[in-house]
């Protein structure tokens, strides 16, 4: 037994020696490896975080609205008119959030509204479509990065449409920049071309708000006066009627007491409602799956395709050591101990870089489509991708190590 653990030793010893030996002869050739097998790693969990990414930020936008429940006249479809936005599919919203708020639980119900517009300054005399946002408040659920809020909505004046219009609303920075205009700047807006050029709007402030939650460019302004400029005062649609519920109150339990109180309408929790709009939206689920099946499959491929590569060009120098004698488990641990080398250094340097690539990446996602953090990493991403470059790297060197071990020494050096 001593015996066999010394031999054991002394061929590892030797084995790492010829590893070294054979790094110390293709410095260059090393340092490619390791790049390659960064690159396929950085793959790896670029690709994968931008897959989980995907899903993750939809949660998190819905999060971040700080509502408990989501009231909704069944499911809530993304349509793509004007660059995008949801359906407004629940009527009589003013009312209705009003008997809800009233339910014993429940410390707001706020209607929103998502629609369609036409807006444009005077000065371009050209309307763009935009996302407008309705709501019956401002306050602190709407963020505003610079000027004033809105404060109110005068116009509603208990459903009769007849109070003063405020004709203020908040933008977006990307709002701002497609139509060239700031706070103090006027702009129209309506549902039509037609109401658009009768309506106009003072910009009060910037505000991220929606636009991070809808990933377009938006305006928000009160609910009475959106409905106003699209010509739904009748009928005071509404995409959701958001549930805010009280200090010390059970969520679970307010739903329930609303289910029962409205079953017509669907009322979902926030992660619900989010899985609700999912299930409309196939293809985005596809592709986030897709995302991560590649980023595994180009990773291993990759990493496979280069070390397999490396060895395949050492195959004279191996057939040397052959005909000199080493046997061919020398040989394979020799091989073995390259890939595990390669596959460490490789992968460590590929998640090492991860992280200031994922911040370029997300920077550049926030300024094409709106979202904050669209690639996210996880611990479980960067050890797959480690293993994969260690675990695969040594099994495709092996591979690699033990076919030319099966060819005579003679042949390959011919």
């Amino acid at each position: 037994m001593f015996k066999w653990l010394s031999d054991s030793l002394l061929r590892l010893r030797t084995a790492g020696s010829l590893t070294i030996a054979q790094f110390r002869q293709q410095k260059l050739r090393l340092l490619l490896a390791i790049i390659g097998v960064a690159l396929a790693v950085l793959a790896i969990t670029l690709l994968a975080g931008t897959g989980i990414g995907v899903l993750e930020t939809g949660e998190q936008q819905f999060n971040a609205a700080e509502r408990d429940l989501w009231v909704t006249a069944g499911e809530t479809r993304i349509t793509s008119a004007g660059g995008g936005g949801f359906e407004n599919t629940l009527y009589d919203s003013r009312n209705l959030s009003t008997e809800m708020e009233s339910q014993e639980g429940v410390s707001h119900a706020i209607p929103l509204a998502f629609d369609t517009v036409y807006a444009g300054t005077n000065s371009s005399g050209e309307f763009n479509t935009f996302i407008a946002t309705g709501t019956p408040q401002g306050g602190p659920a709407i963020h505003v990065t610079d000027g004033d809020s809105i404060q109110g909505d005068p116009h509603y004046a208990n459903g009769t449409y007849e109070g003063e219009m405020t004709n203020k609303v908040l933008i977006d920075e990307e709002t701002a920049n497609e139509l060239d205009v700031g706070i103090g700047d006027t702009i129209h807006i309506g549902g039509s071309l037609a109401a658009a050029r009768g309506n106009e709007f003072t910009i009060v402030g910037i505000s991220p708000t929606f636009e991070q939650m809808l990933g377009t460019p938006t305006v928000t302004m009160p609910l009475s006066e959106l409905h106003e400029v699209t010509g739904n005062t009748q009928t005071e649609p509404a995409t959701f009627i958001t549930i805010t519920v009280e200090d010390g109150s059970s969520v679970d339990t307010v739903q329930q007491d609303l289910e029962e109180s409205y079953p017509e309408y669907e009322i979902r929790s926030n992660q619900e409602q989010l899985s609700s709009v999912l299930q409309e939206q196939v293809l985005l689920l596809a592709a986030a799956g897709v995302l991560v099946f590649l980023a595994i499959s180009a990773g291993v491929a990759l990493t496979m395709s280069l070390l397999s590569l490396v060895i395949h060009q050492q195959r004279q120098t191996f057939a040397a050591l052959t005909a000199q004698g080493i046997s061919s488990s020398l040989l394979i641990a020799t091989v073995v101990g390259q890939g595990l080398i390669i596959g460490i250094l490789g992968g460590g340097a590929g998640v090492l870089l991860t992280p200031p690539a994922v911040a370029v990446l997300n920077r550049l996602a926030a300024t094409i489509v709106g979202f904050d953090g669209l690639v996210q990493t996880a611990p479980w991403i960067y050890a797959g991708a480690l293993g994969i470059a260690v675990v695969i790297g040594t099994i495709a060197a092996a591979t690699a190590g033990w076919k030319i071990s099966r060819v005579p020494p003679l042949e390959l050096l011919h």
